[in-house]
């Protein structure tokens, strides 16, 4: 039987070990509540209503701004529904972005349905078919450390199934203001706000 972790200490303890400067996007749901509940600030973009988003979204911001690391850390379900941004993440390669799926099998925002995942889809081999070498699955807490040591490495795009247990934490829900959110980012980017 493979061990699955528990989500929210894990994000907790990969917000603790990367870069200052890392560019954090968080999928909608579970994924938000997370890295909001690890540490709020203004380097981290909480999705809301984009289910797919997550990953496209990490893309360009990778190739736009490649002197940060960018993390983005999605759920299975919300992943799926963007899975074809791995095609170009394949061809681009961009070296300071990295990938992170807490995968509970389960559509978990939407009721808890399974998800592809847990009836056999292996996203480790979906991205390795796209082109992404460097894709793994995380089932042991002690593994967080080595994920960590690659993002701040920024020598390869990184692709790391993490498979978590279903168990749901208490909410911790970052603002809903897009615009808010939207302002921090960009200031936090050193660009004009508006």
């Amino acid at each position: 039987m493979t061990t699955r972790l528990d989500r929210r200490r894990f994000v907790a303890e990969l917000i603790d070990r990367v870069p200052g400067d890392t560019l954090v996007v968080s999928g909608l749901g579970s994924a938000s509540y997370d890295v909001f509940a690890a540490c709020d600030r203004p380097g981290n973009f909480y999705l809301w209503g984009a289910m797919g988003a997550a990953v496209p979204l990490a893309l360009g911001l990778a190739l736009a701004q490649p002197r940060h690391p960018v993390v983005a850390i999605t759920g299975d379900g919300e992943h799926l529904m963007g899975i074809g941004a791995l095609g170009t993440i394949g061809v681009r390669q961009p070296p300071n972005l990295d990938v992170v799926v807490l995968d509970n099998g389960h559509f978990g925002e939407t009721g808890m349905q399974s998800s592809h995942t847990s009836l056999g889809t292996d996203l480790v081999a979906v991205a390795r078919g796209f082109g992404i070498a460097d894709a793994h699955r995380i089932s042991d807490l002690a593994e967080v450390g080595d994920l960590g040591a690659r993002i701040r490495a920024r020598q390869a795009t990184t692709y790391a199934q993490v498979l978590i247990n279903t168990d749901e934490p208490p909410r911790a829900l970052p603002p809903r203001d897009g615009v808010a959110n939207k302002n921090a980012f960009r200031a936090a980017l050193g660009f004009p706000t508006f």
